[in-house]
């Protein structure tokens, strides 16, 4: 099995994409730092409620246990009692909202954290991850032919197909005669035009011929 080709043989290319690659990673740990603080900002809203909801809850005990002895009271204790038991109520019903705010304001938080993290990073994937991939699957792809230096005639034809006429000019004022005259010298340059395109290098002994 082919090992995956992830970084270029050319050095400005591979500098160019291990540039990338961490300029991507220090992206998503920015955003990432961004959402932790968005998330400690906004959660910070439900301090109120989640007071509200520990002293509701601390009220409601203490009352709840002040009415027991009151109602024992002889003749008056379940009328002394009642008003006891109602504010234990109210006080249950405050604690019980003060959860309900602190969580959903927790909710929001993890909602905007995850928004400040997520699309950022979704959005430097888009853009990172296709041209890694299409790099990776040309130069795997084009290493499987360079075995030897018979093999940079496809090399040479394809470089007279798709590299840009003044860089062919520079090697030759007629490649394609060239080529098929078999000048080697003439088709180990063209191959390693179009090599280096693709994040390889020829074989030397080809370009030394």
């Amino acid at each position: 099995m082919t090992d995956v080709k992830l970084y270029s043989d050319v050095g400005a290319q591979r500098f160019g994409q291990v540039f990338g690659d961490l300029l991507l990673v220090g992206w998503i740990a920015f955003c990432t730092a961004l959402g932790l603080t968005v998330f400690k900002i906004t959660n910070a809203l439900g301090y109120p409620g989640r007071k509200a909801a520990e002293a509701g809850d601390g009220l409601a005990g203490d009352l709840h246990n002040m009415s027991e002895p009151v109602g024992k009271v002889p003749l008056v204790g379940d009328q002394l009692r009642a008003p006891i038991d109602g504010a234990a109520k109210a006080a249950a019903k405050l604690a019980e909202a003060g959860r309900d705010q602190a969580h959903a304001v927790e909710q929001l938080a993890y909602l905007l954290a995850a928004v400040t993290i997520g699309l950022p990073v979704l959005f430097a994937l888009l853009i990172w991850l296709p041209r890694r991939i299409r790099f990776s699957r040309r130069a795997t792809a084009a290493r499987k032919f360079i075995d030897n230096a018979a093999d940079l005639d496809l090399f040479a034809l394809r470089a007279m197909a798709n590299q840009p006429m003044h860089k062919l000019a520079k090697i030759s004022h007629d490649p394609v005669a060239a080529w098929r005259e078999g000048d080697s010298t003439v088709i180990a340059k063209l191959a390693d035009l179009e090599l280096r395109a693709t994040g390889l290098r020829a074989p030397k002994p080809a370009l030394e011929s």
